[in-house]
């Protein structure tokens, strides 16, 4: 067994989708970002490539790379776990949590699960989302913005890193 950790953060800004795990979210602001910014799927995709020894997502997918401006992270995730695939490790388990304010995530939640699932071959059963606020506390309570904090266990694999 590998675990991995993936971390992420956007601000806010204006003209922009919310994007969390791969679902829209109703919101007056989305998130700054190369591609759409998507902090969910960008630290999973970071804590399954820490577990398989693959290096992170700026390296898989630099953000000074024009084919990547306005990209879908979710197909990004899935690239990803291609690539993890490949190097011979299967997906066990991803534990999520969104530090986020506003808007309020519960009712999107099991979307989220199911959006990040598909793009990791699996069952939403295999992914565990939470969703928590920073109590009014710093630039997250302030609304500045989205933190993700994501584990990933794979197995087998024969890569050593």
């Amino acid at each position: 067994m590998r675990v991995g950790i993936g971390y992420d953060s956007h601000p806010f800004a204006a003209g922009r989708k919310l994007i969390l795990g791969g679902v829209a979210i109703p919101h007056d602001k989305g998130l700054a970002g190369h591609s759409d910014a998507d902090a969910v799927a960008h630290a999973v995709t970071d804590a399954i490539l820490g577990a398989a020894g693959l290096g992170d997502i700026g390296r898989m997918f630099p953000n000074d790379d024009p084919q990547w401006k306005d990209a879908s992270s979710i197909d990004l995730l899935n690239t990803a776990f291609l690539k993890v695939v490949e190097a011979g490790f299967q997906f066990v388990h991803a534990d999520v949590t969104v530090i986020i304010e506003k808007p309020r995530l519960a009712p999107h939640l099991d979307s989220m699960k199911e959006r990040l699932a598909q793009a990791l071959l699996t069952a939403p059963a295999h992914i565990s989302m939470k969703a928590k606020t920073n109590e009014g506390m710093g630039w997250i309570g302030r609304g500045e913005g989205v933190a993700v904090f994501a584990v990933a266990t794979l197995g087998g694999g024969d890569r050593v890193s």
